[in-house]
């Protein structure tokens, strides 16, 4: 009994004290500027937001102020701001709505131990020889074509830790060799998922397209060995028999060399990047031919294109055995970027694809390794030139360039460019070019502005010291390339254009607005290529229903028996009804055929909304199915209001789809039946498969009277799952009736969680079985994406709504 009552007022105290800590997160002051918090600037990156939060936590943490009574809240401050700043659609609503945009996210509340902060968190920030890669710029690094080694790892694991070490000495060999890259998929789950990663530390080779995994030890030499195989070098032995005839072609190919002179086989001296063609002279066997070059001593020398030793200045002897400072004076002399000037631009420009490096008189060791970019887009068919601004100020002036840039012209003549916003780093460059080229995204100008074109365009209005527009802009190329021809895509720089800006009253950046004539549709959704698709198949199929007093009686107060509506009560100055806008649209695409979903104007439609009994906006109630009473709802009161909980919360009131199976009706039913199965295997502790169990529930919906779906308890019925070969949960097994009285008890696995993509599956595979005569099939895995038939469905039908 004693044991009892502790029990209760142990658990009392407990409720208590989450209950508080509950209330003290929720009136956390939210008068202060997240950016000031942490002492950063608007244009903070994501590794410059995390190296600020870990100063301020490595000091206020309260372990660290044990006798500070407002040490844990001042901590949960910093913490919320952290965690809303590092994630790109978190900081967006931040930017545009303020805290009142994140009233339904709770990021923050919770914080690590001062040894996680001191020991774990962002392992290689502080190391200058390891790019730290987010979501934002992983594609463009690798996808740049030099050769970069990347760890995956995660700052819990213990392995990850053991090999840091031997990662930071490694980056330290290879400086100037390949690129040494690191993710934390702790920060970026959803990069990491999307590369397959599942294990840590998870090593990759990366160079334009191809990925190699490394299997080896974790060893200095054997990663260096593994990573070797990927650059490209050659050394040419010179002698007397080649020396003139392989210099003489290089030169033709305006290509130099870098000979070392030597008396070995030429020491560390190796290629880099195509800039030049590395050889080597063993002057003990050539010692005539060295006499002939002037060579006296052991020394390296650059040939520069058409460059001999009779003129003067022309050749660069080296001295230094550094490699790194070879490598700087090579570039300081190769020839420069060919200069375009007002007179030749036009001309240059008028049927060939350029990167061009705008100037303002400024020459650093950045300048030369422009020079690199020759080489690395010589197979795009990219030529790379310069305009010295401070020389050709009109013409720099009539393009709108104001400061130091570097900007594609896609070979139609001066006016269709698209100008670099990101990293100002070799490799994100270089990705940008080949992007940009094959992309259809134009930087506008007033000149150009789509005020009365007669095709819709799409116009992002951004400003380049915003991170989520930086993160925006490669989505936007992407989609581009989808919707070629149905969309035109350009964007609008409102530090440049600032009244051109206004005109369209834009507060907030990004704004994402589609122009088709008189109509205008501004894009609130997750800055992904992806996600313009689906607000463009919104306007093309509205999944939404907007409702007003009178079409609310008809189709919702007198709505069928069998049919369940969601509507959203919302005010358009409302801040986090315009936060809810793209999950309720996304959510609706999920549940769409399934449940009815609606948006009511409370700001047009006042008095209708205060009879409703509307005292808050949003409002999101859910009118169910097989209702005595046609007024009664349920109204949401959860936490979050993503279009994930939503759907799940919505489907929660639906009777279940799927069936229960044991033992006995999965031999019965499934392996002895005459009906086809979908089935999921499953364990109740298991994190994914209560997020899979509302989107299976999609699928049973999706397949009735064609599918019957079913689900198996692998931890109530363990020997069942074992026999069908299930390792992992959730699994997503298919079981056609092929005929026969006996079915294979392992099924055909579908490698999908999407209940689309699933369906999809089941409907190709159901119609293999009609062409096939029911005709036994073996086992076949699936795993395809609809991607690509989504795509097409919305560059179909798209012209519906934008003629």
């Amino acid at each position: 009994m004693e044991m009892s009552q502790n029990h209760r007022r142990t658990s009392r105290t407990s409720f208590l004290f989450a209950f508080i800590a509950a209330w003290l997160f929720l009136t956390i002051s939210s008068d202060e500027d997240y950016y000031k918090l942490l002492g950063i600037s608007k244009e903070a990156g994501t590794r410059e937001i995390r190296q600020a939060f870990k100063k301020l936590a490595l000091t206020m943490h309260p372990d660290k102020n044990p006798n500070d009574a407002t040490a844990h809240e001042k901590f949960l401050k910093i913490n919320r701001a952290y965690e809303v700043l590092k994630d790109e659609d978190l900081r967006k609503k931040y930017d545009k709505y303020g805290e009142k945009g994140l009233q339904d996210e709770q990021q923050g509340g919770r914080y690590e131990s001062w040894n996680y902060y001191r020991y774990d968190f962002g392992i290689y920030d502080e190391d200058a020889e390891i790019t730290t890669l987010d979501r934002g710029d992983f594609d463009a690094a690798v996808n740049s074509g030099e050769v970069w080694f990347v760890n995956f790892y995660f700052p819990r694991c213990s392995h990850c830790h053991d090999l840091a070490p031997t990662w930071r000495e490694f980056a330290k060999e290879m400086d100037g060799v390949i690129r040494i890259g690191a993710v934390n998929c702790g920060d970026n789950g959803m990069l990491c998922r999307s590369k397959s990663i599942n294990s840590y530390p998870s090593l990759y080779v990366f160079r334009a397209g191809m990925v190699r995994k490394y299997y080896g030890d974790r060893t200095k030499s054997s990663l260096t060995t593994f990573a070797m195989q990927f650059v490209k070098s050659k050394v040419t032995e010179l002698w007397q028999g080649n020396v003139f005839s392989e210099i003489d072609r290089a030169f033709a190919e305006r290509i130099g060399w870098l000979i070392n002179f030597c008396t070995d086989t030429g020491g560390e001296t190796s290629s880099k990047d195509g800039l030049v063609n590395v050889g080597w002279m063993d002057c003990s066997k050539q010692a005539d031919l060295c006499d002939s070059f002037e060579i006296t001593t052991s020394t390296t020398a650059v040939f520069p294109p058409g460059s001999s030793l009779a003129q003067k200045g022309s050749v660069l002897f080296i001295q230094s055995l550094d490699t790194k400072e070879i490598y700087a004076q090579v570039l300081q002399h190769l020839p420069d970027l060919e200069i375009l000037t007002k007179s030749s631009f036009e001309h240059k420009l008028a049927h060939h694809r350029w990167l061009i490096s705008f100037s303002f008189g400024h020459n650093d060791l950045a300048s030369h390794e422009y020079k690199k970019l020759k080489a690395l887009l010589k197979d795009s068919h990219i030529q790379v030139g310069k305009v010295d601004c401070i020389t050709d100020s009109e013409l720099c002036a009539s393009l709108y360039i104001q400061k130091p840039c570097v900007a594609v012209f896609k070979g139609v003549g001066i006016h269709d460019f698209e100008i670099h916003h990101g990293k100002d780093v070799l490799y994100n460059v270089a990705a940008f070019a080949k992007e940009s080229v094959n992309a259809h995204v134009t930087t506008l100008r007033p000149e150009n502005f789509p005020s009365h074109e007669k095709e819709p365009w799409l116009v992002d209005f951004f400003a380049p010291w915003c991170p989520p527009c930086r993160a925006l802009l490669p989505e936007l190329r992407k989609a581009s390339i989808q919707l070629f021809g149905q969309l035109k895509f350009g964007t609008l720089d409102c530090t440049v254009h600032e009244t051109l800006c206004n005109m369209h009253n834009i507060h907030a950046y990004p704004t994402t607005v589609i122009f088709n004539k008189s109509s205008i549709h501004e894009y609130e959704g997750h800055h992904s290529a992806d996600g313009i698709l689906e607000f463009i198949e919104d306007l093309v199929n509205p999944v939404v229903v907007t409702l007003t007093p009178e079409s609310f009686q008809e189709l919702v107060k007198r709505r069928k028996s069998s049919e369940t509506w969601m509507v959203d009560f919302y005010a358009p100055w409302c801040g986090p009804c315009q936060a809810l806008l793209p999950e309720w649209r996304r959510m609706a695409r999920m549940l769409s055929g399934i449940v009815n979903v609606g948006t009511v104007d409370c700001q047009k439609h006042h008095s209708f909304c205060q009879g409703e009994d509307v005292r808050a906006y949003p409002e999101i109630r859910l009118f169910p199915q097989n209702s005595n009473r046609r007024e009664q709802y349920q109204s949401y009161n959860g936490w979050h209001r993503d279009a994930f909980s939503l759907k799940s919360w919505a489907l929660s009131s639906l009777p279940r789809s799927s069936v229960d199976l044991s033992p006995e009706d999965f031999k019965r039913k499934v392996l002895g039946g005459k009906d086809h199965w979908v089935l999921d295997f499953y364990a109740p502790w298991c994190g994914p498969c209560q997020q899979f169990a509302p989107e299976f529930e999609v699928l049973a919906r999706m397949m009735k009277g064609t599918v019957r779906a079913g689900k198996v308890d692998c931890q109530a019925h363990h020997q069942t799952c074992q026999s069908a070969g299930i390792k992992a949960y959730p699994s997503v097994r298919f079981y056609p009736h092929l005929g026969t009285t006996r079915r294979d008890q392992g099924g055909e696995h579908i490698n999908s969680r999407d209940a689309t993509v699933i369906a999809d599956i089941l409907r190709q595979r159901l119609q293999q079985l009609a062409l096939q005569g029911k005709s036994s099939k073996p086992k076949v895995s699936y795993n395809r994406s609809l991607m690509l038939t989504k795509a097409a469905f919305i560059k179909m039908t798209v012209k519906a709504i934008l003629k």
